[in-house]
């Protein structure tokens, strides 16, 4: 730290905070349709790795272990206050199946593919395999979570990173593009006629609307925030560490506090305190904030995995979209669901309203819920598909 340009805690905490704000203005201020391929998240991973390269900010700081012990808590029980299961069922129907199926794709893409391509990674890849899964099922705050409970290296993190844009690029215009095939599709899996229109008329009755924030609605969700936070580093070290037959603990301290902090999240998502509003966008703020403090601790070393990492997700991709068809066919769910069902997983609350606006726009607000849901099941299956990844390649 003491050849570092930048040493103090609150002078790194400036520079992760602007990094995360500088990509944002850019996007705000070109309006570069760039940045629709590539999301500002890889700029805001990527700039701090080379700040740190360079010697600008150190790789090893206070801040960092800070917003894994207390900010990341913070953001998981903001976003988790707003899931709304039913509101989506009345929506979605069937369509919340597919997701589901899609989210078990995920699941089982990353036990296949690490099996595919561990041969070519390091020992520990796994974990990244982990986080990706994360992404992969609710979001970037789950990946985040994730990798905080697995323990991920920052340039494992980073190889999740790249992999969740590159697969992203590709992916998207597919979801977007099987609009053209609507009618071969849903005739393909036996759509009943009057489902859209159902849709359409559900949606038009759903009212999300948030009154407007004051200072007391901020103070609240703090006060709830750093509660359950509380609890879980007051809970989590009394559990004991399970091996589950492995040779290393499976769910481990981090682990537990990870589970406690979303499991009792949930349980504040079905009282008043879902009402509250602002928590959503607060939330989002943190998550970039953090993945800027997980590249600020990554070394550029970790890249010559890069074309084995991305090889197994393109391997991973294509069996979550074989589920969401299974499931569109197994429940007869049209193409404009599947791909909101599939864009809620893969690319979360920031590309499902996308998908939903191109496809149906009267179903943008339920696409927010169904991303939602994948936040809600992203911690839990994030850990359990990094462990069965670990198993599948060998790993004890």
């Amino acid at each position: 730290m003491d050849n570092v340009l930048i040493s103090s805690p609150v002078g790194v905490m400036f520079m992760l905070v602007f990094v995360a704000a500088f990509w944002f203005w850019v996007e705000q201020v070109t309006s570069w349709k760039f940045f629709n391929l590539i999301p500002p998240l890889l700029f805001i991973y990527a700039t701090p790795v080379i700040l740190n390269n360079i010697g600008v900010i150190p790789s090893d700081s206070p801040v960092y272990g800070g917003m894994r012990d207390y900010v990341l808590p913070v953001f998981i029980v903001l976003m988790l206050l707003k899931v709304n299961v039913p509101a989506a069922i009345k929506v979605m129907g069937k369509g919340v199946l597919v997701m589901l199926m899609g989210t078990a794709g995920v699941v089982v893409g990353a036990v296949v593919s690490y099996a595919i391509v561990s041969r070519w990674l390091s020992p520990d890849a796994w974990k990244g395999f982990g986080a990706l899964a994360g992404s992969w099922i609710g979001g970037t705050g789950n990946m985040a979570a994730a990798a905080a409970a697995l323990d991920t290296p920052a340039d494992i993190f980073g190889l999740a990173v790249l992999a969740d844009n590159v697969v992203y690029i590709v992916w998207l215009p597919i979801l977007l593009g099987s609009k053209s095939f609507a009618d071969k599709f849903n005739k393909w899996a036996r759509v009943h006629p009057d489902r859209i229109k159902q849709m359409d008329d559900a949606a038009a009755s759903l009212d999300l609307s948030e009154r407007t924030i004051v200072m007391r609605d901020y103070l609240y969700l703090v006060a709830l925030a750093l509660m359950v936070t509380w609890l879980s580093n007051v809970i989590g070290p009394l559990l004991p560490e399970l091996s589950l037959g492995a040779e290393n603990p499976v769910i481990t301290t981090s682990v537990w506090k990870l589970l406690l902090v979303t499991t009792m999240a949930l349980s504040l998502s079905v009282t008043p305190a879902r009402r509250l509003p602002g928590s959503t966008t607060i939330a989002t703020a943190i998550i970039y904030v953090f993945v800027a403090a997980m590249g600020a601790r990554a070394s550029i070393e970790g890249l010559g995995q890069a074309p084995a990492f991305l090889l197994g997700a393109f391997i991973w991709i294509f069996i979550h979209g074989a589920f969401c068809l299974l499931g569109a066919w197994l429940f007869r769910v049209d193409v404009h669901s599947v791909a909101i069902a599939s864009a809620a997983n893969i690319g979360g609350a920031a590309s499902a309203p996308i998908v939903a606006a191109y496809h149906r726009p009267s179903l943008v607000p339920v696409s927010i819920l169904m991303a939602l849901i994948g936040y809600a099941l992203g911690n839990f299956l994030a850990i359990l598909a990094g462990e069965l990844a670990h198993w599948a390649g060998g790993g004890g």
